[in-house]
């Protein structure tokens, strides 16, 4: 396979994936930091390089809204969007789940206002986590691509039948130029194939019900049929996982370890800041400590069993959280880390860490110092903030 090797901001990956996959229909609002995913899109329409029918909405709302509508249709459909934009489409994003329409969205992190901030964090994904949507977070700009496309098979297959949003860390990942390495858009289309639709409220000939009135009669039902699909996703993901690394040359899992197997200390976080750990551990390798990284690629479905599995052995474990609960007993990542080991029967003491709220930097040596700290101390049960100014 001829690959070609470029670089790119991670919204122009998620463009560049857009365009391979070559949807029917895009409806989209622009936001910041998102905002440049569907003005490359947009660039691609016009010059006739997709086939796809553009739709300019007047707000975010009506994007998800749109996607609906044509997903409902039969046609495959894509969107974008990043924080209040996100929480725009709340009800909408709902909707979406409950209509078994496989939309995939490409989700910039971005923290919610307030106070007023377009940088990162994952306040707004955090959001809609039990929305019904699959969740895939990308640690750079190449994952950003290869999770776009995954998505799509993802929400396709027919035992999940989902829409999936795959997300990047706004500007540090959004704007960050990277190496990227791209794939024929023969093969990208071949490994995503054709969308056969599960219904088409177009079909004449076969006339049903969408989005009815549903009360105390069926309605536990239906959330009962979408619990079952996240379930199945599980599955899904890794076997499309593994059919992508044979296709393309790398292979992908609900979860990435970083030299867990003889760790002491394992930390767990999202996104961009693993790589920032990965560095880090390689330094407190050489002081002796052994520190490991649990990255989650899906973080919904939860993948607790493989959770579990990878932090059982270690003395003491640190979750970094991007977002804020607010007063729960832990981050959001955090709290489910420790109720999955929790149902496993197994106690582990946990830091749970806030940090990088609205944009702010993480560095490689306050890493080290969370390893160090489980290292010397153990850990606390409060919920620590770092990186917070004096």
């Amino acid at each position: 396979m001829d690959k070609i090797i470029l670089a790119k901001t991670g919204n122009e990956a998620m463009a560049e994936a857009m365009k391979q996959i070559n949807p029917d229909v895009c409806a989209a609002y622009p936001i910041t930091p998102a905002t440049e995913i569907m003005q490359i899109f947009s660039a691609f329409v016009a010059d006739g390089l997709v086939k796809t029918n553009l739709i300019t909405v007047e707000s975010e709302h009506s994007a998800m809204s749109a996607c609906i509508g044509s997903a409902a249709a039969g046609a495959r459909t894509i969107t974008a969007t990043s924080s209040q934009g996100l929480a725009l489409m709340h009800e909408i994003l709902y909707i979406a789940s409950a209509l078994r329409l496989p939309i995939v969205l490409a989700e910039v992190n971005r923290a919610l206002s307030g106070p007023i901030n377009i940088h990162c964090d994952h306040s707004d994904t955090m959001a809609e986590r039990d929305a019904g949507w699959i969740q895939i977070f990308s640690e750079n700009a190449q994952e950003a691509y290869d999770n776009m496309i995954q998505a799509v098979r993802i929400a396709e297959h027919k035992d999940v039948l989902l829409p999936a949003m795959a997300t990047t860390d706004g500007f540090i990942i959004s704007h960050g130029m990277e190496r990227l390495e791209t794939y024929p858009d023969t093969e990208v289309q071949k490994f995503i194939g054709e969308y056969k639709p599960p219904y088409d409220v177009l079909n004449l000939d076969k006339p049903i019900t969408v989005g009815s009135l549903v009360l105390t009669d069926y309605y536990i039902e239906h959330k009962k049929a979408q619990h079952e699909a996240m379930k199945k996703a599980l599955k899904v993901v890794k076997e499309i996982g593994k059919e992508f690394g044979k296709v393309f040359g790398k292979e992908y899992g609900l979860i990435e370890e970083y030299k867990t197997k003889d760790a002491d200390y394992i930390m767990v976080c999202l996104g961009s800041t693993a790589g920032t750990a990965k560095a880090a551990i390689e330094e407190l390798r050489q002081e002796g400590i052994k520190a490991g990284l649990l990255k989650i690629r899906l973080y919904r479905p939860f993948p607790a069993e493989e959770i579990v599995e990878s932090l059982k052995n270690c003395k003491a474990i640190a979750v970094l959280d991007r977002s804020e609960s607010l007063s729960a007993q832990a981050g959001p990542v955090a709290t489910e880390i420790k109720a999955a080991l929790y149902d496993k029967g197994i106690s582990k003491p946990t830091d749970s860490y806030i940090y990088g709220l609205g944009g702010r930097e993480i560095y490689i040596e306050e890493i080290k110092n969370v390893y160090r700290n489980l290292a010397k101390a153990g850990a606390a049960p409060e919920v620590k903030y770092l990186g917070v100014k004096e």
